[in-house]
C-alpha cells in the first residue's frame, strides 16, 4: 500500500474559499487600504516643511506605513490562494507587486497556479530566482509540470536538482506531455492499495494519514508490478464487513485513461459518467497517475476563455493592466486582416455608387442585409464550434449538418427578410424594393449559414481551433456579401 506525499503546508488548507460577494468584498478592502495609503503619504509629504530634515517626518511615514502594510496583512492572511490571485488580477501592475510582496512567501507557490498567465509573467519577473525555488518547492510535482512553461530555465533546474530521484521522474513525465493530452492533467498524489488484504487493514492504514489526498473517492487496486486490477469506492470500504477481501468489493470494470489520450475526451468522460477522480494508465496497463475532477474544471474553463479570445481574434491572454504596446501586439494581427475586409466592403459598395445615387433608399437599408447576416453567421459557428468540441461531429454528419444549417438560413431570411420587404414596401412604397430586400436577406443568411459551418469544420481539418477568428471571418463574408447581394439585386431588378 502506498501514498503519495502530500507536500503542501499544512496552513494552506486553513482558508476556505469566499463566495464570490466576498471575495468582491475583499478586494475592494484592499483597494481602499492601498488607495488610503497612498492619500496619508501624499498628505505627510505636502505638509512637511522644505528645511525639516528633522527624524519627525520620517517617523510620521514609517507608522503610517507600517500600520497600513499590518492592516494588509491581516487581510491577506485571511485569503484564500484563489482569492488572492483574484485580487491581483485586479490591480494595477504597481498595486499588484505591491500586494504580492506582502503575501507570505509559503503561498506564493500556490496563488502563482491560481493567477492568469498573463498576471504569472508579471508576477514572476518581479521575483528573485531564490524566492521563486522556495517557492516552488512547496508545490507537488503535477503542479510544478503546470509551472514549468513560465519559469526561467536556470530556476527549472534548480528544481530538478532540489526534487528526489523518484519526483524528479514524475516531473519529467509530465512535462514531457502535450497541454491537451490527459498526462498534462493527471497528479501523483493518489492512494494505491493490494488486493488480499482485508478491509480493516485498508481502514487502518488510512488512519496513519492526517488527510487524504484532496478528491480521493476511491483507492487504486494495484499488483506488486502495479499493474491496475480495479478501484476501491470509499463508500463500499466504509459499508461493507471489514473482514471481506479487497479484492472480493473492488470493481473490476472501471474508466481509466491513458496518459497520451485528448484531455478533451477525459473531460467529456468526466461529464458523462459524473466522475470524482479517474485512473491513468500507461500502454502495459500500469498505474502512472490519476486526473481528478477540480484539473478537469480548470481545462475546461481555460479552454473556454481560450475560445472566447480566438473568437475575438485574440492570440493570447491578456492582462488588463498590461502595457500598451503588449496588447497592441496582441490585437493587431485580425485588426489587420479586419481593415483588409473592411476595405474590400468599402470597395464592393463603391463598385454601386450610381445605384446608390439614384436609389438614396438603398444606402438606408443595406447595413440590415449585413447586420442581420453577421448575426446568423455568429449563431452558425458558435454552434459548430461547441458541437465540435463535444465531439459530436463525424465525417458522415457533415453533409447532413451543411444542409440542416442552410434549410433553417432559408426558412429564417423568408420569414424575416419578409417581413423586412412587407416594412420596405410600407416606409417607400416600392413593392420591388420589398422584394429585391427579402432575396437578399435570404440569399445572405444562406452565405452566413455555409460559412459558418464551413469555417470551423476546415480549422478542424486544418489541425487548428476551430473557434480562432471565427465572428471576425463570419463578419468579414457576411458584411461584403451583404452589400453585394443586396446592391447587386436592386442594380438589376430597380435600375
Amino acid at each position: 500500500m502506498t501514498a503519495t506525499p502530500d507536500r503542501t503546508p499544512p496552513t494552506e488548507r486553513d482558508n476556505t474559499p469566499a463566495h464570490q460577494d466576498d471575495v468582491q468584498d475583499s478586494l475592494r478592502e484592499v483597494q481602499a487600504l492601498l488607495a488610503r495609503q497612498k492619500r496619508v503619504e501624499n498628505l505627510v509629504h505636502r505638509q512637511a516643511h522644505p528645511d525639516d530634515q528633522s527624524a519627525r517626518q520620517e517617523l510620521v511615514e514609517n507608522l503610517v506605513h507600517k500600520q497600513h502594510l499590518n492592516s494588509l496583512h491581516h487581510a491577506l492572511d485571511a485569503m484564500h490562494p484563489a482569492d488572492i490571485a483574484y485580487v491581483l488580477e485586479a490591480l494595477p501592475l504597481e498595486d499588484r507587486l505591491q500586494v504580492w510582496d506582502l503575501v507570505k512567501a509559503e503561498r506564493d507557490g500556490d496563488i502563482l497556479l491560481e493567477v492568469s498567465d498573463a498576471v504569472r509573467e508579471t508576477l514572476i519577473e518581479s521575483m528573485a530566482p531564490s524566492e521563486l525555488l522556495a517557492a516552488v518547492e512547496t508545490l507537488d510535482t503535477d503542479e510544478v509540470a503546470d509551472l514549468a512553461g513560465d519559469l526561467p530555465d536556470n530556476v527549472l533546474a534548480d528544481v530538478f536538482r532540489s526534487l528526489p530521484a523518484e519526483e524528479r521522474e514524475e516531473l519529467r513525465a509530465a512535462m514531457s506531455y502535450d497541454e491537451d493530452a490527459v498526462g498534462a492533467l493527471m497528479d501523483f498524489d493518489m492512494m494505491t492499495i493490494r488486493s488480499d488484504i482485508t478491509l480493516e487493514v485498508v481502514l487502518r492504514y488510512l488512519r496513519h494519514f492526517d488527510e487524504l489526498p484532496d478528491h480521493t473517492d476511491q483507492l487504486f487496486v494495484v499488483s506488486r508490478e502495479d499493474e491496475l486490477q480495479g478501484v476501491l469506492p470509499l463508500n463500499l470500504l466504509l459499508l461493507r464487513d471489514p473482514e471481506t477481501l479487497v479484492a472480493d468489493v473492488m470493481l473490476k470494470e472501471t474508466l481509466t485513461l491513458e496518459a497520451a489520450d485528448k484531455a478533451e475526451d477525459a473531460a467529456q468522460a468526466f461529464e458523462r459518467y459524473d466522475l470524482v477522480s479517474a485512473a491513468v494508465v500507461d500502454a502495459e496497463g500500469h498505474l502512472v497517475g490519476r486526473v481528478t475532477v477540480n484539473a478537469v474544471l480548470d481545462y475546461i474553463r481555460d479552454n473556454a476563455e481560450a475560445d472566447q479570445l480566438a473568437q475575438a481574434g485574440l492570440a493570447e491572454e491578456e492582462d488588463i493592466f498590461a502595457p500598451v504596446m503588449d496588447s497592441v501586439k496582441n490585437r493587431w494581427s485580425w485588426l489587420a486582416l479586419n481593415l483588409i475586409t473592411a476595405f474590400i466592403a468599402s470597395r464592393v459598395i463603391g463598385a454601386f455608387e450610381g445605384s446608390i445615387e439614384k436609389l438614396v433608399a438603398l444606402a438606408a437599408l443595406m447595413p440590415i442585409v449585413a447586420g442581420i447576416g453577421g448575426n446568423s453567421g455568429n449563431q452558425t459557428i458558435t454552434m459548430i464550434v461547441r458541437a465540435i468540441a463535444l465531439g459530436q461531429i463525424g465525417e458522415e454528419s457533415k453533409r447532413r449538418l451543411f444542409r440542416k444549417e442552410l434549410k433553417v438560413a432559408v426558412i429564417n431570411g423568408l420569414v424575416w427578410g419578409g417581413l423586412l420587404g412587407l416594412v420596405t414596401w410600407w416606409l417607400y412604397h416600392d413593392w420591388k424594393l420589398g422584394l429585391v430586400m427579402t432575396s437578399a436577406m435570404t440569399l445572405n443568411l444562406l452565405l452566413a449559414a455555409a460559412v459558418g459551418v464551413a469555417i470551423p469544420m476546415a480549422m478542424q481539418r486544418l489541425g487548428r481551433d476551430p473557434a480562432i477568428g471565427g465572428s471576425v471571418m463570419i463578419t468579414a463574408v457576411t458584411d461584403s456579401g451583404g452589400f453585394f447581394i443586396f446592391l447587386g439585386l436592386a442594380t438589376v431588378f430597380l435600375l
